[in-house]
């Protein structure tokens, strides 16, 4: 193809779900899913966020803890719709599956509510709670407050990346992390301005910068700066402090993945290596049949063509004209 090799922002995120992937594209999403009879199902709606209604989602630092709660609230959300597919599968009947729900009721936006909150008050206590009461163990042995609090963030990252490489040892988190890969990869193959077809989308990177992996690892590395600036006599003051800091954390680490994925100078590559490099654990290499599924989600909100044309300057359906005048030319 004759479009330029430099890389552009396309605005579309995404995340893998049970055998398929979400793609979002501002207020609208979709998600594809591979059922077990080997059909493709694909939903869409809307889903404006938590601060829609006021400009709180344009403000820098507070934008990200918006966008944080959004991704975790749809993720959950589509993650349920995607499991549907496969609950309560028939033994005895090959390929059988029950059709999802429609429209998400009350019971689902409450269970879903529940989940946010269960999963928030997790993440807060494994990797927030945890490495500061093991830091305390070493309070005995080290006098220096920045010391602790280095360690304390030594234990974070790597509590962390131990989880990370714990549930990537399990088969279906396996299977995940294959469409996790084709998300990426989908995206890569647009932003590198090459038409989204299996074989351009196989040939893409699936480690991306804005991945929620590369983001949650800022996380940590920010709140270790931050924790180095505590400076409070009472442990239990210091561990409330730490808790209350988390949208601080989550708003300047959006900052910072927001910046990766818009540009691509030495200091930027430089930051989002360690993320890059965790995603190796986080994404595998899909098969076709994953990257079609992926395909499908991301054409049902983004027109692709559009983009390419109006960024690589590289009309595909010109040139699926010319060659199609070509071709009918040359017939005898």
């Amino acid at each position: 193809m004759a479009g330029k090799r430099k890389k552009a922002y396309c605005g579309i995120g995404g995340q893998a779900v049970l055998e398929g992937v979400m793609m979002k594209n501002k207020d609208r999403y979709a998600v594809a899913v591979r059922r077990p009879d080997g059909q493709i199902e694909v939903k869409t709606d809307e889903y404006a966020g938590a601060g829609a209604s006021h400009g709180l989602t344009k403000l820098p630092f507070i934008r990200g803890v918006f966008c944080f709660v959004d991704s975790l609230v749809l993720g959950i959300r589509t993650l349920t719709w995607s499991a549907q597919f496969y609950e309560e599968e028939n033994p005895g009947k090959k390929g059988a599956s029950r059709k999802p729900a429609q429209a998400a009721g009350t019971k689902e936006k409450l269970a879903t509510a529940v989940t946010v909150t269960v999963s928030v008050l997790f993440a807060a206590a494994l990797f927030i709670v945890l490495p500061y009461l093991i830091s305390l163990l070493f309070r005995s042995y080290i006098r220096n407050d920045s010391l602790l609090a280095i360690l304390e963030g030594v234990m974070r990252i790597l509590i962390f990346v131990g989880y990370v490489a714990a549930i990537s040892a399990m088969k279906d988190i396996r299977r995940v992390y294959m469409y996790h890969g084709a998300e990426h990869k989908c995206i890569n193959c647009i932003e590198r301005g090459r038409e989204l077809t299996v074989k351009n989308v196989r040939r893409s990177s699936r480690q991306h910068r804005r991945c929620g992996t590369s983001f949650l690892l800022f996380v940590m590395l920010v709140s270790v700066v931050l924790f180095l600036f505590i400076r409070v006599s009472d442990p239990i003051l210091r561990l409330v402090i730490r808790i209350l800091l988390i949208p601080v954390i989550a708003g300047i680490s959006y900052e910072i993945i927001r910046l990766a994925g818009r540009s691509d100078n030495f200091l930027v590559r430089l930051i989002s290596a360690p993320g890059m490099l965790l995603q190796r654990l986080t994404t595998r290499e899909p098969d076709d049949a994953m990257i079609e599924v992926a395909i499908a989600s991301v054409e049902a909100v983004f027109d692709w063509k559009e983009y390419l044309k109006t960024t690589f300057g590289y009309d595909i359906d010109a040139w699926e004209k010319e060659e199609a005048r070509e071709e009918s030319g040359n017939t005898p």
